[in-house]
């Protein structure tokens, strides 16, 4: 059984109508789906990457995943157990997001020990003395040298922001992170070292992870299978070296056709496949 199971997932924004008209001034319409019939499994330690351009929905997928939209329809299940609107403390602890801007996602007042140590103690997964220990363990499984511990973000790389931002995700010990385009906004060397880290994750602690990205090159390199979406709804899915090597959608081929040669190609590489020359990148190195 799978550990994730997305099934018939729909959401539409409604908005109120703007007409002067007095009796069609509340009125609210409806729009088109941002989500239409979306259904997608995961498995236990599986990377699982949700592709497609922006305005595709992939994102919106990812927030009802991780409860932060509810859908208009369909069910998502964690384990057999139906998560809906309303999840329990226990339920929001299994699925964790890391989000596009490490930054943002940071609170700017606190060290990354505080930032990281925080939700070990809101839940109590640890006892009162061993808090700072288990934050520094994570620190360290992340690649982040410990020293670091009592600098604010505004005093880290970006690379080394979302390392803490991974750190802290993992604080509450879940069984699936959402990854929101984590490495979109990091320059390619640093992405090589993160996406290292998401591989060495799953290695490690048999994480499963859901993997938003537009980027071709980061979603062939890193997942095992891929759904790719347009317009809200998935057009493709498969095992991510098949759909890349033998796309069958229209869609699809557009998208590999759309992925722009990369300095660090060598001519019979191929296109999407950037990030093998930095497969060897420790993942411990400091950016």
């Amino acid at each position: 059984m799978s550990l994730l199971a997305v099934e018939n997932l729909r959401v539409v924004y409604s908005s109120a109508s703007r007409a002067v008209t007095p009796w069609r001034r509340n009125r609210r319409i409806e729009a088109a789906p941002a989500v239409d019939g979306v259904s997608i499994s995961v498995g236990r330690g599986e990377i699982f990457g949700v592709v497609g351009e922006s305005g595709s929905g992939k994102s919106t997928v990812a927030r009802c995943i991780t409860g932060f939209i509810t859908p208009t329809s369909g069910q998502i299940r964690l384990d057999g157990t139906l998560l809906g609107g309303r999840r329990s403390v226990s339920d929001r602890r299994r699925v964790q997001m890391v989000f596009q801007d490490p930054y943002s996602s940071l609170n700017p007042s606190m060290s990354v020990l505080q930032a990281i140590r925080e939700p070990i103690a809101v839940h109590r997964l640890r006892p009162r003395g061993e808090i700072d220990s288990r934050a520094i363990e994570l620190m360290r499984l992340v690649g982040l040298d410990p020293s670091l511990r009592h600098a604010r973000p505004r005093q880290l790389s970006g690379g080394q922001r979302q390392r803490a931002s991974i750190a802290r995700a993992l604080a509450v010990e879940p069984d699936i992170l959402v990854a929101d385009e984590p490495v979109s906004a990091l320059d390619v060397s640093v992405q090589a070292v993160i996406l290292n880290l998401l591989r060495d994750l799953r290695a490690n602690l048999g994480m499963s992870i859901v993997f938003i990205s537009h980027d071709l090159a980061v979603v062939s390199y890193l997942c095992d299978r891929v759904a790719v979406m347009r317009e809200g709804r998935i057009v493709e899915t498969g095992d991510a070296d098949e759909v890349f090597a033998n796309p069958i959608d229209a869609y699809t081929v557009e998208l590999l056709a759309s992925v722009p040669p990369h300095p660090w190609d060598a001519p019979n590489v191929g296109q999407i496949n950037r990030f093998q020359l930095q497969e060897n990148t420790n993942a411990s190195s400091r950016h």
